[in-house]
């Protein structure tokens, strides 16, 4: 995952900014590598609370299968981040896979996610094929 990740054109795309806490900051003077995997993860979990219908979210959970992630540049205190999300075209299975792309203030590339996620059904713990109406409410 070497070049920039951008969501493809038309994709649904979801945002929000992250402004970081001196507790983020690291011994080098930016945002901890670790902060940017937190980040990832909450913007994925915020995206699924905005968009999914409430007996979805009661039914399904998603589990963190694997994060791959490049760092770019670094985030000092003052910057705000600016976190965009969007999904794959289709899942295979019960996985499902995310892309975020974290900018600095200016829009340069501070890091970049790609996540693998399976779709859990709460009540057996057990890993589910994704519903095609899940995948088309994110795209």
């Amino acid at each position: 995952m070497s070049r920039g990740l951008e969501p493809p054109p038309g994709r649904q795309v979801f945002a929000r900014t992250f402004d970081p806490k001196l507790t983020d900051i690291d011994e080098n003077g930016h945002v901890n590598n670790v902060v940017y995997l937190a980040w990832a993860q909450d913007i994925a979990i915020a995206h699924w609370r905005a968009r999914a219908a409430a007996a979805d979210q009661d039914t399904f959970a998603w589990v963190a299968l694997r994060h791959e992630i490049d760092y770019r540049r670094p985030l000092v205190l003052s910057e705000t981040a600016r976190a965009r999300t969007w999904v794959a075209d289709h899942a295979e299975g019960p996985r499902f896979e995310r892309y975020v792309r974290i900018d600095g203030p200016n829009g340069a590339m501070c890091a970049q996610v790609l996540t693998v996620w399976c779709l859990v059904e709460k009540a057996s713990g057990r890993p589910r094929r994704v519903p095609e109406r899940l995948v088309a409410m994110f795209r």
